[in-house]
């Protein structure tokens, strides 16, 4: 079960969840405790609510991960695709975050504020490079050319309020969308290998962390007539 719960906490959509049920733990027993001694406070019933939504949420992926298997190959398209399966499923049990739902979370809630469009733009930039994601298009450069070409043409800097110098805005990044060949209709693909690409991620990392575990294993005096398996044969499911 140790396993387990390692290997759900090395999942970037678990992890949030599992930090919150890990600081559950420390709020003292007296406070769900039937004999307690002092009155039951809304307050309360709200953390216990929390408290077990959370653990609720824990158990349903590690339920699933009981029945699916998988396997720690991260150069096998089919193991990264059947893994990422896996956590769309815990995802939807859990009712969480998928990578691309979380970042267009972030980008509502921290942009909400911002009146111009450079700061904005500035604001994704921040966002692209905390999430870890790469900008192999050279999106991010054009975005930034269409807000210099559009505030030479207004001669301000342009406001998030101003309605037609934001249109003229879109007008260019439509342009450049079509250079670069980004289409809206493959919003789709493009969010299914995002979230390939942060499977493969986070299966070469399960590998490294079962490498390590086995070679500091197998440095032990008991251990060292055993042969080391290979990682691809270690079924997770023998550890939950």
């Amino acid at each position: 079960m140790a396993y387990a719960s390692r290997f759900l906490s090395r999942s970037k959509q678990l992890q949030g969840g599992l930090v919150i049920l890990q600081q559950q733990h420390a709020i003292p027993v007296r406070a769900f405790a039937k004999e307690a001694a002092r009155p039951t406070f809304k307050g309360d019933e709200m953390l216990k609510g929390v408290f077990f939504d959370i653990k609720n949420k824990f158990q349903a992926a590690v339920d699933i991960l009981r029945k699916e298997k998988i396997t720690l190959d991260p150069e096998d398209p089919a193991a990264v695709k059947q893994y990422a399966n896996v956590m769309k499923t815990i995802r939807q049990k859990a009712d969480m975050f998928s990578e691309s739902q979380r970042i267009k979370h972030d980008i509502d809630t921290e942009t909400q504020d911002i009146p111009d469009a450079r700061a904005y733009l500035l604001k994704l930039q921040e966002i692209r490079t905390r999430r870890g994601l790469t900008d192999e298009l050279g999106a991010e450069a054009m975005m930034f050319e269409a807000l210099e070409k559009v505030e030479k043409d207004i001669k301000k800097p342009l406001l998030r309020s101003d309605k037609k110098g934001m249109d003229l805005l879109v007008a260019e990044f439509e342009k450049g969308n079509k250079k670069l060949g980004i289409r809206k209709e493959d919003l789709p693909k493009y969010e299914e290998n995002l979230e390939l690409s942060m499977a493969k991620a986070q299966l070469d990392e399960l590998k490294s962390d079962a490498v390590e575990a086995m070679e500091s294993q197998k440095k032990k005096e008991e251990f060292q007539d055993e042969e080391m398996p290979d990682v691809k044969s270690l079924d997770i499911r023998n550890f939950i």
